[in-house]
């Protein structure tokens, strides 16, 4: 029995991903360019910023890149340096 290989995003790729889910965009896949990709967590209706593991999915093609979201952490770091 063989082990299943595990489809990653390249990092040019994977880049452009979680780039456009930290902005809150629409995802497209960058490989083969469906929409159907899906987030874990999914992200809060509300808007409210959450912290933890994201991992990015890609139904069609079934590529997967994973990465930490600061969520409020980060957001308040950019805001609260002094000139």
């Amino acid at each position: 029995m063989g082990r299943r290989h595990v489809k990653e995003f390249r990092p040019d790729e994977a880049l452009v991903l979680i780039s456009a889910d930290r902005e809150g965009k629409a995802l497209q896949c960058p490989c083969c360019g469906a929409v159907a990709v899906g987030r874990s967590p999914t992200r809060p209706l509300d808007g409210h910023l959450v912290g933890g593991p994201v991992t990015l999915t890609c139904s069609a093609c079934g590529r997967i890149v994973s990465y930490i979201d600061r969520g409020k952490a980060a957001a308040s770091q950019g805001s609260s340096h002094e000139p």
